[in-house]
């Protein structure tokens, strides 16, 4: 009997569509026959079934082992994950949905820049019998990020609605949420402290180790999706460019190019002969492909001219592979600390 891989991804608008967007560029595609079903599945991996829930509700649904992987925002696993607990972050950064927990105070209060500032005030507050009031739905990380910086005299008040309005009705001073664009605050009045970021955080991958180490045929289906993950966010940071380079040998083509360090490539350049149409046909002519970093195509393209190249091309890469997924062997490392029994990888 097949063992199917339970993977649950956010229910929410927005982080249900990118998540959705950025399994399928993985070459993971979701299909759900209705939209209003809560159970989907991935076209190229039918043993893997899809539940969706709420990003808040992902990591107990994983940590009671109900899931075997979850995709949820980091800030939610931040907040509740223990050093005891089974739940491990596979990936810790898959690209999107990135958002801040942050300290964010009235408008008017214009002498207050810091958290430094906020200091003070709990201080002085404390000399008055009076203490601040800072409303959260994370009360775990926002009580350590104010004990680390020295604010020792507060009480949190528990919320899950709309934080934001919490100090204009009167049940908390500040408040310590989340928030992407800061839209929201501004609305209300509020404004971010200055060096206030408790956690940046975006959607990551998250796994029941426990759950896992009892299946190698779930071990194996997992390393198939983190593959695919991986090779997808590797390639965003690279392009390939081709040049046709004018040499007398392959050799002496190889040792103009790698005399630039910026379009040496991963490896090295991979170097083929160019049969050129007239009136060139008499020409030694070699076409050179490189992989560089995104961010130095500009530099790779100035390199090759100097190199003498000419007719140059960048093309956008859909998935770059190493020789492992890097991600699969922590997980691996991670199962074996449940004395199971993990699978082989290829």
């Amino acid at each position: 009997m097949t063992e199917t891989l339970r993977l649950v991804i956010p229910s929410s608008a927005r982080m249900e569509d990118e998540t959705v967007q950025f399994l399928a560029a993985c070459g993971l595609p979701v299909k759900r026959t209705n939209p209003r079903q809560y159970r989907a599945s991935i076209g190229t991996l039918p043993e893997v079934e899809i539940t969706f829930q709420r990003a808040s509700d992902i990591y107990a649904r994983v940590h009671e082992g109900t899931v075997d992987l979850g995709i949820t925002g980091y800030d939610v696993v931040a907040e509740y994950q223990r050093e005891d607990d089974e739940v491990f972050v596979v990936m810790r950064e898959l690209g999107y949905g990135h958002c801040a927990l942050v300290l964010a105070v009235p408008e008017s209060w214009v002498d207050v820049t810091s958290v430094h500032d906020l200091s003070e005030i709990a201080a002085d507050w404390r000399s008055q019998a009076r203490e601040l009031r800072v409303a959260t739905g994370y009360p775990n990380l926002t009580r350590q990020f104010l004990y680390d910086h020295g604010i020792n005299y507060f009480s949190l008040v528990d919320s899950g609605g709309a934080l934001e309005a919490a100090p204009s009705l009167g049940y908390a001073e500040i408040i310590a949420d989340i928030t992407s664009s800061g839209v929201t605050l501004r609305e209300n009045r509020l404004k971010p402290v200055g060096d206030g970021t408790i956690l940046a955080a975006e959607a990551c991958l998250i796994a029941n180790r426990a759950e896992l180490g009892k299946s190698p045929a779930k071990l194996e289906l997992t390393r198939r999706i983190l593959e695919s993950m991986e090779a997808y966010l590797r390639a965003r940071t690279f392009v390939s460019v081709t040049a046709n380079v004018q040499g007398e040998t392959v050799e002496a083509v190889a040792r103009q190019v790698m005399a630039h360090p910026e379009i040496a490539g991963l490896r090295g350049p991979t170097i083929a002969r160019v049969y050129a149409k007239p009136p060139h046909d008499d020409e030694d002519w070699y076409a050179v492909t490189v992989i560089v970093a995104r961010k130095r195509l500009q530099d790779a393209v100035d390199a090759f001219r100097r190199a003498g190249a000419a007719d140059m091309t960048a093309v956008e890469l859909a998935y770059t592979f190493e020789k492992q997924a890097w991600s699969y062997e922590g997980l691996l490392r991670a199962v074996a600390g449940t004395h199971q029994v993990p699978a082989t990888t290829p």
